[in-house]
C-alpha cells in the first residue's frame, strides 16, 4: 500500500487531519504515521488511534502489515 493512499484514506475520514507518513522499511508494508487533528480534542489516546484505524477500513493486517501510530491534538 502506498504512503499517499494511507494519508488520503485518513484525510477522507478525518478531514482536518495533518498526516505525515514515513515508510520505515522501504517495502510499502511497514509505516509510521503521525496524525494531528482538532477532532481528537477530548478523546483518549486509544480513541484517537481507533479513529485512525477505522479510517483505514480494515486494511491493517492485510495489505497494510504494520503501522506505528502517533496521534495528537494541535498545540
Amino acid at each position: 500500500m502506498a504512503a499517499d493512499d494511507i494519508a488520503a484514506m485518513i484525510r477522507a475520514a478525518i478531514p482536518d487531519a495533518d498526516v505525515e507518513i514515513t515508510d520505515l522499511a522501504g517495502d510499502g508494508d511497514h509505516y509510521a504515521a503521525r496524525v494531528v487533528s482538532e477532532s481528537f480534542r477530548g478523546m483518549s489516546r486509544v480513541a484517537q488511534q481507533r479513529a485512525v484505524y477505522a479510517a483505514l477500513g480494515g486494511r491493517m493486517g492485510g495489505v497494510l502489515h504494520a503501522l506505528q501510530l502517533t496521534t495528537a491534538v494541535p498545540n
